[in-house]
């Protein structure tokens, strides 16, 4: 199958550019000039990926995000911009960003770089539990519909990441997991601006499912190793 991939650029000679070379790679692509055409028509029609810029007009790469999570679709999406502060580098990965190039970049990392998002994509959609739910400490946690039911029996809609994180916790339950590996697998790059983000998904993950944060029963931080997940039957 080739995968059909979305570029949401409005510099004509860079969107041709990367057209050309992803074209050359085996993929389908797509260019839209407007941010307000891409939500439209990234809610008709998901594509396999997104390369979304930041600066559009119409709407810019950070509204057209965050308007596809809110409509609950979770196509990958690689920000490319011109805009490389720290802080919007965290502020597009926690609207859902998948991952972040800064302009100019190598054709060569980039299509490393989506490849790499396709497979972490693949990985997310084998089942992790039996029915893709898991059940700990009253919480119900659905992989496939992004979803929890916490223990106070509130319902509640995971982040993208929030969800990744997860599995690859349960998957590895009594086990650490170091961060270079939650980077590898969760956001598939060994490099990042800042360890917030890691540490902040940490915090909303205990802040859903553990009746007291601050002294966890199932999310372990190991400090200077990593993190681990036990389960009911292993909990301390």
């Amino acid at each position: 199958m080739t995968e059909h991939i979305y570029i949401v650029e409005d510099e004509e000679n860079i969107a041709k550019g990367i057209r050309l070379n992803l074209e050359a790679e085996g993929f389908r692509t797509e260019i839209i000039p407007n941010g307000k055409d891409a939500i439209a028509r990234i809610i008709k029609k998901p594509p396999d990926l997104v390369l979304l810029d930041v600066m559009l007009p119409g709407a810019s790469g950070f509204e057209v995000c965050d308007s596809v999570r809110q409509h609950g679709l979770r196509v990958p999406i690689l920000f490319l911009t011109v805009r490389e502060s720290e802080d919007d580098r965290v502020k597009g990965l926690e609207l859902g960003g998948d991952d972040y190039m800064t302009k100019p970049f190598s054709v060569r990392e980039l299509i490393q770089r989506i490849r790499a998002i396709l497979r972490r994509e693949q990985w997310y959609q084998q089942t992790a539990t039996p029915d893709n739910l898991l059940l700990f400490g009253g919480n119900e946690v659905n992989f496939t519909a992004y979803k929890a039911i916490t223990f106070r029996g509130e319902e509640i809609s995971l982040t993208q990441k929030e969800c990744m994180l997860m599995k690859l916790l349960v998957e590895n339950e009594g086990n650490v997991i170091d961060r270079d590996t939650i980077l590898d697998k969760v956001w598939g790059y060994d490099r990042y601006p800042s360890s917030r983000t890691i540490d902040n998904l940490i915090l909303r993950l205990r802040k859903y499912f553990e009746v007291s944060p601050r002294e966890p029963r199932y999310i372990h931080t190991i400090y200077g190793a990593g993190y681990r997940f036990t389960g009911d039957s292993t909990a301390a």
